[in-house]
Parts: structure tokens; C-alpha cells; sequence
């Protein structure tokens, strides 16, 4: 009862709002893209907002906005803002990339993407900040671990020494929010609709924690709930992965191709491993050059980032193991090796703010405890905490729960890949949403083009209709 009470109340608050603005009404200069493939007849503008939200005098950086009018402007509701993820993307990337994909939605919105600013800082980082400040490890003692988080510490000084725009210390999601509260209010908007992915669920939190009653709709796709902790978050899709090994196993086993088969493919890898934690594998990779691969890299990324999760992918994973224990680790390099990307203190500033890490040895502990109990094939100290243990500044935005007051019933949407796990966390804390299951491999599903959750969405951000709780789409 009192969950359809809620539902009713806020599709009555929802009813009772003024008619949205019309196209134009805010106080942003629209003009012409320049240097920007966009399609026609996208319209672009800049604002300018504080670094520091705390002086809204102070120093300001400048954000780069995006439109594609609605089509429909006899029938037009207002506007949708694209919040992208990463962290660090942007979202006229996205628009870019993906605006084919949102012809219908676009009918009735005017469909607004930007860049954030921690893509405007990914981008104009110094070099220094991209320098990793340790060689990634799990940590098997306090003392390794004390270290770890004593060199990070050094690291991260470097980098907000060397920053000239301030933005170092001012990257987190609380500040993302502010920015994009901003943006709806010189749209003109009284209340905006949202479209976030990715890393972008985060920033959706944290508007949502600030400014409940400016939301008219929010749409997630493929969403971490930062709320709940990235621990709680990376346990939830590692179970996920763990069970998709158990079954390339039993694939392998019945594959005469598998370059594993006639062998028990999960001890040659578990074998693998083990051999890699005390002797490295040489790797290499176009990107980061030569390196060394351990058995914690190989367990964090090397069958979780595989592309697609389908035979083919399966079928050059298996050829990889079999190399890698000869010696070559080749068919591993692209993906492990990248894990250096999360020692650098420039990458990890975009995300410390917001909780990410341990904040001591005992935390790491418990959680590599909880990992390799329920999943002894990939289970381990996540590759993304160790850094941001040495992180110097107070932790702007740390997870906890939401508040689901003044909050409109949203809708999620989620791959089986394990999207849909954590996306349905994000859309349980507030009653009466829904999540949808893409039974199929994915991530940020409007942006592949999938047809099924397209159509969802746009039902929803357009008439507020949710579909039945045990929707579900087919792979396509």
C-alpha cells in the first residue's frame, strides 16, 4: 500500500508542474558547432561555473554544451541532459557517436549533452598526473599496503602541485551535480529529464541527493550505485563473471575447438595464475609497451574485459591461457596492462572524491576474504582500490544511502554481462522503479543501439510510463 501511495504521489507532483519552457527560453547562447562532427541541425554553447562550488567567485572553467532541437517543437516537453560516464568522457562524444540512436526520443526533447568537467580535465591534465604512482599490487601485508598508500599520497601531491586550474581537488560527483544543476537552470527548465550511463550514475546520485525536486525523470543504463559502496558494487559484478567462467568451462569441455579441451580448463587456469603471482608473465601491448602481467592482473581483467562474452571471445581466451603458460603473454597484454591506467593520479582524482579505495588494510582484507570465498576462479583485491588509498583530500562525496524523498519512480536498464546487477540496486532505493533485463552482453545499451531498451526509455522519459517490473529484452 504504501508503495503504491508513493507512486501515485509523485506522478501527482509530476502532473501538477507548470508547461515546460519553450525551446530557447534559457539564457545559454545557442550558435553554430565549429570543429564538431555533429549532425544537423545540433546547436552548441558554453557556460561558465566555478571550480570550487564553495566560491562561486572564485576561479571558473567552461563547459561545452550540445542540442539537437526536438523535432516536434509544436509538441515539445523540454529538455533531456545526456550525463556521461567513464569517469571522464564526454558527452558531445556521445552525442556524436550515438545521436542516430535517439530520433524518437527527440521528437519531443530537445536532447543536450556535455562536457563534464572531468573530461575537460582527463584531457588537460599535466603530464606529471599521468605518471602511475606505484606499480599495482594486492597488498599482502599492512606494511606493503602502508606503502602503496605512502607513495600514492607523493603522487597525487605531484599532480595537484603541477594542476594550474584547481580542478584537481574539485572532481567529484557532489561538484558534477552542482554543474549540472546549473545547466538546467540557463535552460529555462523548471524540472529536467536525464539519460545516464555508465560512471554517469554516479553524478546522478549525487543530483539526485541535492536536488531531488528538479528531477522530472531519470533514465540509467548499465549504472554502478555508489551509494551503496564500489566494494558492495565489484563483489556483485565479480559474481556475475565468476559464473560466466564456470560455463566457458563447461563449454570448453564440450568444445573440441577450445584450444583447453580434453583438460579441466578452470585448473589450467587457476594453475596459471598461481605460476604468474610468483614468476610475472612478459606482455606486451601496442598502447603501454612492454610490462609484466601477475596472477592479481590476470584474475581481475583478463576474462572479465573480453569482449562481447560469446564463443568466439571464449575461443580467444582459451588460445591466450594456453600461450600464457608457455610463456607468452600476448593474447593478455591489451587488456591487463591497462591496469596501470588506475595508478595514475590524474585518472584517479576523478573518482577518489567519490569513495572509490579502501581506507585501510583491514577493509582491503575483509574484502579480498569475502572475494576469494565466493569466487575462487576471479575473486581478489579489486585492481581499481589500491589507488586511491593514499588519496590526500577529505572524500568530498563518500557513499551512503539516498534519501528517496521529493524522487520520481525511474527506470534502468541492464546487460546480463552484469550491468543489470548494480543497475537494479540504483533503482531499488527509490520505490516504485523499475529495471529492465537485457538478456544479452553489453554496456550502455542506447549507445550499441539496441532497439528493446531504446524503446523503453523513450516510452518512459516521454510519458512517465514504466513497464512491468519483470521486463526483460531479447538479445539482439
Amino acid at each position: 500500500m504504501k508503495k503504491a501511495f508513493a507512486i501515485l504521489a509523485a506522478t501527482a507532483a509530476i502532473a501538477a508542474l507548470p508547461p515546460a519552457a519553450p525551446a530557447g527560453a534559457g539564457r545559454l547562447t545557442w550558435g553554430e558547432c565549429s570543429g564538431k562532427e555533429l549532425p544537423a541541425p545540433t546547436e552548441c554553447a558554453s557556460l561558465d561555473v566555478p571550480v570550487n562550488w564553495a566560491e562561486p567567485g572564485g576561479q571558473k572553467i567552461r563547459l561545452d554544451l550540445a542540442r539537437l532541437p526536438a523535432t516536434e517543437p509544436a509538441r515539445r516537453i523540454g529538455s533531456v541532459l545526456g550525463v556521461p560516464g567513464g569517469p571522464g568522457n564526454s558527452g558531445i562524444t556521445d552525442l556524436e557517436y550515438a545521436a542516430k540512436n535517439l530520433k524518437e526520443l527527440g521528437r519531443r526533447f530537445d536532447l543536450v549533452f556535455y562536457r563534464p568537467r572531468n573530461n575537460l580535465w582527463f584531457t588537460t591534465m599535466p603530464a606529471i598526473c599521468k605518471k602511475p604512482g606505484i606499480t599495482l599490487e594486492d597488498p599482502r601485508s599492512r606494511k606493503r599496503f602502508d606503502a602503496q598508500a605512502a607513495a600514492m599520497t607523493k603522487a597525487f601531491r605531484a599532480c595537484q602541485k603541477a594542476d594550474t586550474t584547481g580542478l584537481f581537488a574539485h572532481l567529484d560527483s557532489m561538484s558534477m551535480a552542482r554543474d549540472m544543476e546549473a545547466i538546467r537552470a540557463e535552460l529555462g527548465e523548471e524540472r529536467l529529464s536525464f539519460l545516464a550511463h555508465s560512471y554517469g550514475g554516479v553524478a546522478s546520485i549525487a543530483y539526485a541527493r541535492l536536488f531531488p525536486q528538479r528531477i522530472r525523470a531519470l533514465y540509467v543504463d548499465g549504472v554502478i550505485n555508489q551509494a551503496a559502496g564500489f566494494n558492495d558494487q565489484t563483489l556483485r559484478v565479480s559474481a556475475v563473471f565468476e559464473e560466466k567462467f564456470e560455463e566457458f568451462v563447461t563449454w570448453c569441455a564440450n568444445t573440441p575447438a577450445c584450444a583447453l579441451h580434453g583438460e579441466d580448463a578452470g585448473a589450467v587456469w587457476r594453475a596459471l595464475v598461481r605460476t604468474a603471482d610468483r614468476k610475472p608473465i612478459p606482455a606486451f601491448s601496442p598502447e603501454f609497451g612492454k610490462g609484466e602481467m601477475t596472477g592479481w592482473m590476470l584474475r581481475q581483467l583478463a576474462f572479465p574485459a573480453l569482449p562481447g562474452q560469446n564463443h568466439a571471445a571464449w575461443l580467444a581466451f582459451a588460445e591466450s591461457v594456453d600461450k600464457a603458460r608457455r610463456g607468452d603473454g600476448s593474447g593478455f597484454g591489451a587488456w591487463v596492462l591497462s591496469i596501470q591506467v588506475w595508478a595514475w593520479p590524474g585518472v584517479l582524482a576523478m573518482s577518489c572524491g567519490d569513495g572509490r579505495g579502501f581506507t585501510d588494510y583491514d577493509e582491503l582484507r575483509a574484502y579480498r576474504r569475502a572475494a576469494e570465498k565466493t569466487m575462487p576462479n576471479l575473486g581478489s583485491v579489486r585492481f581499481d582500490g589500491p589507488g586511491c588509498t593514499g588519496w590526500p583530500l577529505n572524500v568530498a562525496n563518500p557513499p551512503r544511502p539516498l534519501p528517496p524523498r521529493d524522487l520520481p519512480p525511474l527506470l534502468g536498464v541492464g546487460s546480463t554481462y552484469g550491468d543489470v546487477v548494480t543497475t537494479r540496486t540504483f533503482t531499488q532505493m527509490i520505490p516504485g522503479s523499475v529495471t529492465v533485463t537485457y538478456e544479452g552482453p553489453g554496456h550502455v545499451l542506447w549507445m550499441m543501439g539496441k532497439k528493446c531498451p531504446i524503446r523503453h526509455a523513450t516510452a518512459y522519459l516521454t510519458d512517465l510510463k514504466l513497464p512491468a517490473p519483470d521486463t526483460t529484452c531479447p538479445a539482439e
